[in-house]
C-alpha cells in the first residue's frame, strides 16, 4: 500500500474532454452558467460489456446543427434517454447538447430531499461514474481504468467520500502487469440544504495481490491523474450539490474556485446494466 496524504457487470464510460463552443451548458436557474465540454471517448481497451436498449435519437436541425429535443419530454424520459445515450457516444457535438437538454429537464423538475435522514439514505452506498464534464486529458495506451466509484458513507450532517478507481498499468511493453486500485479519501460536512463541503485527506494507491510494484510510482500516479476527472481525483475546496437524485441515478454539480459549474452523472452500481454497442 503506497498513501500519499493531502493531497462488474456495468461498463465505466469514460471520455476526454476538450473544450468545444456549443450552447450554454444547463438551465438559466443553477447559479451559474459554465460551457458545455465536447469529447472523444476514451481510448481504455478491456471495459466490460454489459446490455442496454437502442440509443435515442438526436437529430441535427436544419442549418444549424442544433440537436432535436422534445422540450415536453417528461423527466422520466430524459433519464431514460440520458441512461440510453451516454454509453454509445461518439463524441458529437450534438451528442453533447442532447446531454445538457436531458439533465436540464431531470434538474428543473428535481424536488430536493427535505430531510437529513432521507438524503443520507437516499446518497449512501456505491455510485459509479456514467459521465463528467471535467475530464481534459487524454487517453494513454499504457494506462487502462476500469472502473470508478463513488462510495458515500453519510452520518448526520458530517460523513466521508472515497472514490476508487480500479486500474491495470503496462509500465514496460504491452503486458498489463501491474494492477490495483487508487483511492481518493475524503470528508464532508453539510452547511446548507443538501451541499456537502469536501476536505481532501489524502490518496492511496494498493497494487493488488499478484500485481507486479510499478517501479516509477509518481509516473503512475500522474497517469491516473490525467485519466481521472479532477474534481474526482482532488476536490480540496469545492461543494457538492445534488441538483438531481432517485433510487439509482444521481446528478452532482461542483461549486468551487476551479470546478464551477462541473456536473458528474452517476449510476448506483448494481442497479442498471449499459451496453454501448
Amino acid at each position: 500500500m503506497i498513501s500519499q496524504c493531502k493531497h462488474s457487470a456495468i461498463a465505466l464510460l469514460l471520455a476526454a474532454f476538450s473544450i468545444h463552443e456549443v450552447a450554454d451548458a444547463f438551465a438559466p436557474s443553477l447559479q451559474s452558467r459554465v460551457p458545455f465540454l465536447a469529447s472523444t471517448p476514451l481510448a481504455a481497451e478491456g471495459l466490460a460489456p454489459a446490455t442496454t436498449k437502442e440509443r435515442p435519437t438526436a437529430e441535427k436541425t436544419e442549418g444549424d446543427g442544433e440537436s432535436s429535443i422534445d422540450v415536453d419530454m417528461t423527466a422520466a424520459e430524459a433519464k431514460t434517454a440520458l441512461i440510453e445515450l451516454i454509453p454509445r457516444m461518439t463524441g458529437q457535438a450534438e451528442e453533447y447538447r442532447a446531454v445538457e437538454s436531458y439533465v436540464n429537464i431531470l434538474e428543473e423538475n428535481y424536488s430536493p430531499v427535505q430531510t437529513i435522514d432521507f438524503l443520507n439514505l437516499a446518497v449512501s452506498g456505491e455510485w459509479q461514474l456514467l459521465f463528467s464534464t471535467n475530464l481534459m486529458g487524454r487517453a494513454n495506451k499504457r494506462m487502462r481504468l476500469t472502473e470508478l466509484i463513488q462510495e458515500i458513507d453519510a452520518s448526520g450532517f458530517r460523513g466521508n467520500i472515497t472514490n476508487s478507481a480500479e486500474w491495470m498499468y503496462a509500465e514496460e511493453g504491452e503486458t498489463f502487469d501491474a494492477y490495483g486500485k487508487f483511492s481518493v479519501q475524503c470528508s464532508y460536512t453539510i452547511n446548507q440544504g443538501a451541499r456537502m463541503v469536501v476536505d481532501l485527506d489524502g490518496h492511496e494507491l494498493r497494487p493488488t495481490s499478484g500485481s507486479k510494484f510499478p517501479e516509477d510510482v509518481p509516473k503512475l500516479v500522474g497517469y491516473l491523474n490525467r485519466a481521472i476527472p479532477k474534481e474526482i481525483f482532488d476536490p480540496s475546496g469545492h461543494a457538492m450539490d445534488t441538483t438531481y437524485l432517485d433510487a439509482d441515478l444521481r446528478i452532482v454539480r461542483m461549486t468551487g474556485p476551479t470546478h464551477e459549474g462541473v456536473r458528474d452523472i452517476f449510476m448506483r452500481k448494481g442497479s442498471l446494466e449499459i451496453n454501448p454497442n
